[in-house]
């Protein structure tokens, strides 16, 4: 039996639980516990940012 302990960010752990079952043949657990709030980086910024607009078809609130 292993413990591994880290932080990752939460848009990481979306998938992590499927692919935790699959490594494991489904017997390996895994538990989450919120630690701080950080800024977000540049990259991931511009993606959310890219989506807002894209979702409200190109235009900014005034």
């Amino acid at each position: 039996m292993e413990k591994v302990k880290a932080q990752v960010p939460l848009s990481s752990m979306y998938r992590f639980p499927i692919d935790l079952r699959s490594i494991t043949q489904g017997r390996g657990r895994y538990t989450m516990r919120f630690s701080h709030y950080e800024e977000v980086p540049a990259h991931a910024a511009q993606t959310v940012i890219a989506a807002y607009q894209k979702s409200k078809g190109g235009e900014e609130e005034e």
